[in-house]
């Protein structure tokens, strides 16, 4: 946690005030939603995507105002919702290491609880007449429901190549961390170009961050995430689709005929983890997400030395380097 805290060091005072008022946000006429949203606010996670709302923010401006932390809390309840959702979806009963929603209160709450969040992040804009971050926060949306769509549509075909799984990642990931950074340049400097070259920082910093995401799946840290679930999923992550562009027609036909009727076979999931090492599949994913992460630090090279310069700067290369 010590680089967390190094990253969040110049924007603490803005992110304890921003605490209290997602906190408010959140509060509902009814006690069941109050119970539920109090139970998620004390598991909070590292809260990255606020942070980078604020340290775009003030690297531009050097200071924050009102609507900064108001696209704070729309990006933070979205990406909220987004996860109850998806443990609904995905019939997962742990996030974080506490209960999931469902787990608890099962799918039904769930489902509202997550409605219930996404309509709240939706009026924050509206109520504050923020028509800007409430259209950056809405493409963002539409983005991720399309990128989740594509996956599965790709999965059940396993027809998926590179270019593919890009834009899959570039929706489904991606988008969120882009909404944020735009969101912190739109927040102090509305219709300048600095709002979409910020965009750009964070869809590349997304684009990194799915791609360590997928690497886990190949058991390169212990991170409480089973080995080879995504292969179990049938999601074809970037170090498989390697794999399969490497492959004669004898070992794509075994790799294709795994993950569609063997990928609940632990066996055959471990000899197409030792396949896809073999075949060079995880240093080509490391090399891409490097590019990425190299892609979006170019980026603040334009910009003069700062605190936030360095946070974001230190923020990037976790992605890259986190254990888990």
């Amino acid at each position: 946690m010590k680089i967390v805290s190094q990253i969040r060091e110049p924007i603490e005072d803005e992110m304890e005030l921003f605490e209290e008022k997602f906190l408010k946000s959140m509060s509902s006429k009814v006690a069941l939603f109050n119970r539920i949203t109090y139970y998620i606010v004390n598991r909070k996670g590292k809260q990255m995507r606020p942070m980078f709302v604020f340290l775009t923010a003030k690297l531009l401006n050097g200071e924050v105002n009102e609507r900064t932390y108001c696209g704070a809390s729309i990006i933070e309840l979205i990406h909220t919702a987004s996860l109850v959702h998806d443990d609904v979806v995905d019939d997962s009963n742990k996030r974080r290491g506490f209960f999931s929603i469902n787990a608890l209160w099962k799918n039904k709450i769930a489902v509202l609880v997550g409605d219930f969040l996404f309509s709240k992040g939706l009026l924050v804009a509206l109520e504050n007449k923020d028509y800007d971050l409430l259209h950056i926060i809405s493409n963002a949306v539409r983005d991720m429901s399309e990128g989740e769509l594509l996956q599965i549509e790709k999965a059940r075909l396993l027809d998926i190549t590179e270019e593919v799984y890009y834009d899959i990642i570039r929706q489904k990931t991606a988008t969120l961390i882009a909404a944020c950074c735009s969101m912190g340049a739109c927040s102090v400097r509305p219709d300048s170009e600095e709002v979409e070259t910020f965009r750009k920082f964070g869809e590349l910093c997304g684009m990194a961050f799915q791609i360590k995401d997928d690497l886990f799946d190949y058991g390169a840290e212990k991170i409480g995430k089973p080995t080879g679930i995504d292969i179990k999923e049938q999601k074809m992550t970037l170090p498989l689709i390697y794999a399969l562009n490497q492959s004669n027609k004898e070992k794509k036909s075994w790799l294709i005929n795994s993950i569609k009727k063997h990928n609940k076979d632990k066996k055959r999931v471990k000899e197409v983890i030792a396949y896809v090492k073999e075949m060079g599949g995880l240093e080509y994913a490391v090399e891409k997400m490097l590019e990425f992460k190299d892609q979006a630090l170019a980026l603040l090279d334009n910009y003069p030395d700062s605190d936030y310069k360095a946070s974001l700067t230190l923020m990037v290369n976790y992605v890259v380097d986190r254990k888990k």
